[in-house]
């Protein structure tokens, strides 16, 4: 019977990993990418999280893992594919149809951005196409950049781009737009923000690095960055019936990363919160794991 079983091995799994086994925990870490570091892997430039400024996502990601592996942490390289509540205890089925008993689990699996599925998107990614302005943003600074989308997030990134880059093409598949009216009416004051209804991306070139998009309409852009805000998905296709999840998929959680059931904790960008960063994520994981840990102290 482990004391915690840990699912991701991103930012957020990483440091639950790390509190977890400083509190004498029995713990495993499953991750079904090779050697995976999650979301942060796919960053070109960490400029925001502090101590690692300047550093690729990639090397802050084997960074985070070595220090985790100098704990002699677990790890199970594959995927869990099934969760049971059993009176106060998990079993959680891995794909190698081993099945682990543990006293409570940190679901880490993250959210993965939604992608235009359009060729050599890719190819692209790192060299002008980016899912996270206030990640990648700063490396437009008076550059032409478009941003996709039609909601919250596609409009806070048009706003935020406005700032730091010389054009924003706001380019959205429909008429009207599901973000807010207020944030919608700040862009329409902004000079050097362009917004393009009823139009989708179709194709982008360049070679070496994005040098401009084509939209449907026929509609070249030039431009050298395209973030890409069209949502994101949240992998929690396995727990429907096991916790409480929001109307996009999200796990319910507060800060201490309690779900709806006892010993399920959910942390990262998997769970509802404002800010989905590196920094918020490692938060997650540390509180997940104090949380954890209190609570196998009431089971014994």
């Amino acid at each position: 019977m482990l004391d915690v079983v840990i699912i991701g091995s991103g930012p957020a799994g990483l440091s639950a990993a790390i509190y977890a086994k400083r509190a004498n925990l029995d713990i495993i870490v499953v991750e079904k990418e090779y050697m995976g570091t999650g979301q942060i892997a796919e960053s070109n430039q960490v400029d925001n999280y502090l101590g690692l400024v300047g550093r690729s996502g990639y090397d802050i990601g084997e960074i985070f893992l070595e220090d985790v592996k100098k704990l002699d942490v677990e790890f199970y390289e594959g995927e869990a594919i099934k969760y049971e509540k059993l009176n106060k205890y998990w079993r959680v089925t891995l794909d190698n149809s081993e099945v682990i008993e543990t006293k409570t689990i940190i679901y880490c699996a993250g959210a993965t951005h939604r992608r235009l599925g359009i060729c050599k998107e890719k190819e692209y990614g790192g060299k002008g196409i980016s899912y996270c302005a206030v990640c990648d943003g700063a490396f437009y600074k008076d550059k032409n950049v478009i941003v996709v989308g039609g909601g919250d997030t596609a409009l806070d990134e048009a706003l935020y781009l406005s700032e730091i880059c010389k054009k924003v093409y706001l380019v959205h598949r429909r008429k009207s737009f599901r973000g807010s009216a207020k944030a919608l009416e700040k862009i329409c004051c902004k000079e050097n923000v362009e917004i393009i209804t009823d139009a989708q991306l179709v194709s982008i070139s360049g070679e070496k690095k994005v040098e401009a998009a084509t939209l449907n309409t026929g509609r070249v852009l030039k431009v050298e960055g395209i973030f890409v805000a069209i949502g994101m998905m949240p992998e929690t296709s396995l727990l429907s019936e096991i916790v409480l999840l929001d109307e996009k998929g999200y796990i319910v959680a507060d800060e201490t990363c309690k779900t709806s059931r006892e010993g399920f904790y959910g942390a990262g960008d998997i769970r509802t919160k404002h800010l989905r960063q590196v920094v918020t994520a490692v938060a997650d994981g540390a509180n997940a794991a104090i949380s954890a840990s209190e609570y196998i102290s009431t089971l014994k």
